[in-house]
């Protein structure tokens, strides 16, 4: 509960006009609570902040760790379907 409310204190500095920031942050925080993973959280904000920087054509300017771990996060968000296809 402290942790949580630690973190929900740096929301207040979240630019929420710059919808690059905010999208991401946004679906970290919505989701870590309702999936009960802090991963599933963190995962969705890496891969949507990759894939709005790539839309909006400044895919260049993400640094290339932030693709290999939004990368990362892709194959783990696809191994339980692709399991579960598979079999």
């Amino acid at each position: 509960v402290l942790v949580g409310f630690l973190m929900m204190q740096q929301v207040k500095g979240i630019d929420w006009d710059d919808l690059e920031i905010a999208i991401p942050a946004f679906l970290t925080i919505v989701l870590m609570p309702f999936t009960y993973s802090i991963t599933v959280g963190i995962g969705a904000g890496f891969v949507s902040f990759v894939l709005i920087k790539l839309v909006r054509g400044k895919g260049i300017a993400v640094h290339p760790l932030m693709w290999t771990v939004a990368a990362l996060f892709v194959v783990y968000f696809a191994i339980n379907p692709i399991t579960a296809w598979l079999t």
